[in-house]
């Protein structure tokens, strides 16, 4: 077995641990998407680009307190 071999196996393990890691951080990103709070911060992800004065608040708050 030659250093060649061995560095092809290496790179494979990487590529295929790697790969999970990605998936399991993607599936735990989906599977968390509320934090502690109950905010859902994916309603945050077009605040740049609805920034005029007259689109709707993503969060509309009371004033009533």
């Amino acid at each position: 077995m030659g250093i060649a071999e061995l560095q092809s196996y290496g790179f494979l393990a990487v590529t295929i641990f790697l790969t999970v890691a990605l998936y399991l951080y993607i599936y735990h990103l989906y599977k968390n998407r509320k934090d502690v709070d109950g905010h859902d911060y994916e309603d945050y992800s077009n605040l740049a680009l609805n920034d005029d004065i007259t689109d709707t608040p993503v969060n509309a708050k009371n004033r009533d307190k």
